[in-house]
């Protein structure tokens, strides 16, 4: 389903496995731009320059991705890093498993909300306008989470999948429409 409106994907985390376990200090000792401090953090950072995302390597065999913009470049970058683990003498007998645990996006309606009339119109609303200028808004179906700012632009998390985020953005606005909470 193609948005009606701007939406950019922000960040996709995924989480990767391989079935075995890792020696985290041996890693650091192979890659000395690894950042490994267990004392303060049990997990590894390996960043990737292409593409250019963060990867915590943990010593269970999970792998947690961040900053990819897509989900075919958080698969892309897991992979990638398990490649260059094998490709510089960590054994790793298996291929990961990939899977999208949530997508960050933002977008811009193109019109004003009227966050007011949305806490009595919308079901699962959170404003407090002292702590933070937008509503958080949990929809139901699909399942995830909107800020809404007066101004028409929108932060969505929670999503599985981009057509899911599309899907939510697109339901969203249909909401404000037909309860008259977006002026254009």
């Amino acid at each position: 389903m193609k948005p009606v409106i701007d939406v950019k994907i922000q960040n996709v985390v995924a989480t990767g496995y391989v079935n075995q376990r890792f020696d985290l200090n041996a890693i650091k000792r192979t890659f000395e731009s690894a950042e490994y401090n267990p004392k303060r953090f049990p997990g590894l950072v390996f960043r990737l320059k292409s593409p250019r995302t963060a990867t915590l390597i943990f010593s269970t065999g999970k792998m947690v991705c961040t900053g990819a913009r897509s989900e075919k470049e958080a698969t892309r970058a897991i992979k990638k890093v398990v490649k260059t683990l094998k490709k510089n003498g960590i054994i790793i007998l298996g291929r990961p498993t990939v899977e999208v645990q949530n997508i960050v996006a933002s977008g811009d309606l193109h019109g004003e909300i009227d966050i007011e009339r949305v806490l009595s119109k919308l079901k699962h609303v959170i404003y407090e306008p002292e702590q933070f200028p937008g509503l958080i808004y949990s929809m139901e179906s699909p399942d995830v989470v909107f800020l809404l700012f007066a101004s028409g632009k929108i932060v969505c998390t929670g999503a599985k999948s981009t057509s899911m985020v599309y899907e939510a953005v697109d339901t969203l606005k249909r909401q404000l429409e037909k309860k008259r909470l977006i002026r254009y």
